[in-house]
């Protein structure tokens, strides 16, 4: 009995590590756009962050160079483009933001119009924001393991 359950505490953490990941991302936004006034407009930026899956830990990196800045908003700044930040304007790049909770992030750029002419970004972090197929893949992984553990400890 205490081998079984020696080996089932074995088999919960590695279950654990693999669903939880070894080490967090980084992502630098736009990737080689970095941070500029996207031609086309804000979709550049939305169609980028849809592209990623960023979870705690993770660090995302603002990369410019001319006049740009960068600064952490409200969703109702982010959505009128108000320049009103969530602590300090970050005009120094590069300029990395932790991602530290399961909270969407809002960020823009506060230079003239540039977060009108499309330069800001939403940040979904945790329970797949943006990708529901990861939270499938996640899940059926999630459903195979549970399938293993429960013949493993059903054979012993």
């Amino acid at each position: 009995m205490a081998s079984r359950l020696g080996l089932v505490g074995c088999f919960i953490v590695i279950v654990t590590l693999v669903l939880k990941g070894s080490s967090a991302a980084t992502y630098t936004v736009g990737d080689g756009l970095t941070w500029t006034i996207p031609p086309g407009g804000e979709i550049a930026y939305s169609t980028w962050a849809r592209s990623k899956s960023f979870n705690i830990g993770d660090v995302i990196v603002f990369n410019w160079t001319g006049t740009h800045d960068v600064a952490e908003v409200t969703k109702e700044n982010y959505d009128s483009c108000t320049d009103t930040a969530i602590g300090s304007i970050q005009n120094t790049s590069p300029v990395n933001f932790n991602l530290t909770s399961n909270a969407t992030r809002y960020f823009i750029c506060t230079i003239s119009s540039h977060c009108e002419l499309g330069q800001k970004v939403t940040i979904g972090i945790g329970s797949d924001f943006w990708n529901s197929a990861s939270s499938l893949k996640y899940g059926a992984l999630s459903a195979v393991l549970s399938t293993i553990a429960i013949s493993f400890l059903t054979f012993f």
